[in-house]
């Protein structure tokens, strides 16, 4: 480490702020560094990374610390660092450059571009002895031979180029397009541990999202079974916190059980929502146990004072030595459990494996389950409720011990379109719990998100810390706030929440739509250019901001009869059919779309002074296929509830197209079987 700080250390990222002392003279993306490069015709190192990741640990000790790579960098170079979580766009843009050249991707993501930022060479991470020998020869043929690299560079934008031009059908054969999909994707289920039948394995909540949504409208029993099944092997694996609550990114194995241990806010944002839409569907007890669980955890670990929420909790923490270590603050040994559990030790060793198959390494296990809670009282001969009591004691002995631990960093910067998630999850949960201790929550950050990061002409920012907001937003914050707002809309009938929804909406089509390529580019136009301007369509762990926009279209439109609305999703859904039928797990955002457009999608409009309780009844049931909302206004404005209000009646419109099908004041009038 330097005794002297580089010019990471006015940033607020916590990722950039780790590498503030390292030897490399790191300096932050902007137009004085860009200049800097160009001014001196020196060669540009990108390195991108998040505060949460493992194997950028790694590389900043083996080599960012070191002297000799330092020298190295700084000499040749003018090295910059970025946090990808803050400055997506560098990132796809970058990473999009990396895919071309190697097929693969990942981070820490490095890369060597020319003076004007075009990139030359890159991949993710390098042992120290490659990452050194493969500077010195850029910097070499670089002076040596600069027209070859420039030719190559040439040849890579025009690669990068292609990647935002997607040639779109007029298919109209939903139906089919839907089935064909579902079929090429079930030859990759994995049914007797959930997920896809390969490993790492990723949670993939929006794929799940629509699977449920699609087995359950076309009842298709064996898809609902695996989709089940891997809720339940999630909720069972050491990928989720046994103790604590919340998820890790992902399983190194088939079986759920060693994570990658950072705990991410988008992940477990979309895993509530995930499992309060199956709780809806199943009733099941496993479910809003997760729900509770995690929401618990990101209120102890994630939530901000204002009410908003933190990025991320680091993999590595100390160890009892000091050592930083992969998963050193969740880990148990045998001997510990003995002693924390000692006359229940017996069967807390069968619920949670301490055996083989629990065994991670070095003597550490990482606690797992297999089977159900009602399953394992009958092999044992106990009763539910001995067993509800024996894992309360369980977790709070074992949460009391693993405080003492250090804890790992906290990302604590806010993110907009994160933020959105986590509105979304809990109005989501919400509607399944009918607990307004989450209402509240979600009201609370809309509220602040409101005031502080949405400007008075519909422009956001992405970013908020120490009391500052510093970058423009992107789609995806624009895409998620959106969505949030309209749930939120929807779950409070407040106007304020369907105007702020419009007007984001509005302002995204003015300055982030093509109207050639009938998608939306992930910057605004009002953004520094960067060597692509790239347009986000594949649905990833998190969808893409396009899908979700999409979406968020084709919703806001049965509001108003919008026909630019509803023109501009459809435009963007026929763009992406050919992308769906070759890769369908890629596109599930997409496909959910899709489904909306393919078969009979239901308005459930109640409106009258009651309206409140009445949508709160049907928001608890599983309608994924229909737009539930409403009014306490008997001059609403909206299309949609135009002559709809009744004086002393609350009454429920089951419509679809703009044409009311049934009108009651009991919902038990309405077929629930057929919507």
């Amino acid at each position: 480490m330097s005794s002297s700080a580089n010019q990471l250390i006015n940033e607020t990222s916590p990722y950039l702020l780790q590498h503030a002392y390292n030897p490399v003279d790191w300096r932050p993306w902007n137009p004085e560094t860009l200049q800097i490069a160009k001014e001196n015709n020196k060669l540009i190192i990108i390195s991108i990374g998040y505060a949460a990741c493992h194997w950028c640990h790694v590389m900043e000790h083996e080599s960012f610390e070191d002297s000799d790579v330092a020298t190295l960098m700084n000499k040749f170079y003018v090295p910059i660092k970025i946090d990808r979580e803050e400055r997506p766009d560098i990132d796809q843009v970058y990473m999009s450059a990396v895919q071309l050249m190697t097929g693969q991707g990942g981070w820490p993501l490095n890369i060597v571009a020319l003076p004007d930022g075009r990139p030359i060479w890159g991949g993710t991470y390098f042992p120290k002895e490659n990452w050194m020998q493969a500077l010195e020869k850029i910097a070499l043929l670089f002076q040596q031979q600069p027209k070859k690299l420039e030719e190559y560079a040439d040849k890579l934008q025009q690669g990068m180029f292609t990647l935002t031009t997607i040639e779109g059908t007029s298919s109209n054969d939903y139906t089919a397009i839907l089935s064909e999909s579902i079929s090429k994707w079930k030859t990759y289920l994995d049914n007797e541990l959930g997920g896809i039948n390969r490993v790492p394995k990723f949670m993939m909540p929006c794929n799940y999202k629509f699977l449920l949504h699609y087995a359950h409208l076309k009842k298709d029993n064996n898809l609902l079974d695996h989709v089940l099944l891997t809720l339940d092997k999630m909720a069972y694996g050491g990928i989720y916190d046994q103790i604590g609550g919340g998820f890790s990114r992902y399983s190194t194995d088939e079986k759920w059980h060693i994570p990658h241990f950072e705990k991410m806010l988008y992940d477990n944002a979309q895993i509530v929502s995930l499992y309060s839409e199956a709780f809806k569907l199943t009733q099941k007890p496993l479910y809003k146990e997760i729900v509770y669980q995690t929401l618990d955890f990101i209120a102890e670990e994630l939530t901000a004072p204002e009410g908003i929420f933190y990025s991320a909790l680091d993999a590595d923490s100390k160890d009892a030595t000091g050592k930083s270590k992969e998963g050193a603050f969740y880990v148990w040994t045998k001997a510990e459990l003995i002693e924390l559990c000692s006359d229940s030790f017996s069967l807390f060793s069968t619920y949670y494996n301490i055996n083989s198959y629990g065994y991670w390494e070095e003597e550490n296990y990482v606690l797992i389950r297999t089977q159900s809670d009602e399953d394992f009282c009958k092999k044992q001969g106990i009763t539910q409720q001995h067993l509800a009591e024996l894992k309360q004691h369980w977790n709070t002995t074992l949460k009391k011990e693993r405080a003492k631990r250090n804890k790992p960093p906290l990302d604590d910067k806010c993110l907009t379109g994160w933020n959105g998630l986590m509105i979304s999850a809990y109005i989501d949960a919400f509607t399944a719990f009918k607990e307004d201790k989450f209402k509240d929550k979600a009201i609370c950050c809309a509220n602040f998100l409101a005031k502080h990061l949405i400007e008075e002409n519909g422009s956001l920012y992405r970013n908020y810390k120490n009391g500052k907001a510093t970058i423009n937003g992107y789609l995806e914050d624009y895409a998620t706030l959106i969505q949030a707002f309209i749930k939120m809309y929807n779950i409070t009938l407040d106007p304020k929440w369907y105007r702020l929804a419009k007007k984001l909406s509005s302002y995204t089509i003015t300055h982030f739509y093509n109207t050639e390529k009938r998608l939306f580019h992930f910057t605004s136009d009002l953004d520094p250019k960067l060597v692509v301007r790239s347009i986000e369509y594949e649905d990833n762990v998190i969808p893409s901001s396009n899908s979700i926009m999409a979406t968020n279209l084709f919703l806001l439109a049965k509001f108003e009869n919008n026909l630019d609305f509803k023109n501009i999703s459809n435009k963007a859904l026929q763009t992406i059919l050919t992308k769906i039928e070759d890769y369908p797990m890629g596109y599930a955002n997409w496909l959910q779309l899709l489904l909306h457009n393919s078969a009979k999608f239901y308005e459930l409009i109640v409106v009258g002074d009651s309206a409140n309780e009445q949508i709160k009844k049907l928001h608890q049931r599983y309608l994924p296929h229909t737009l539930i909302t409403g009014s306490t206004d008997k001059d609403a404005e909206l299309i949609l509830f135009s002559q709809k209000y009744k004086s002393g009646k609350t009454l429920i419109y089951l419509c679809t197209d703009q044409a009311c099908l049934k009108t009651t004041e009991n919902i038990f009038d309405i077929d629930w079987k057929n919507i």
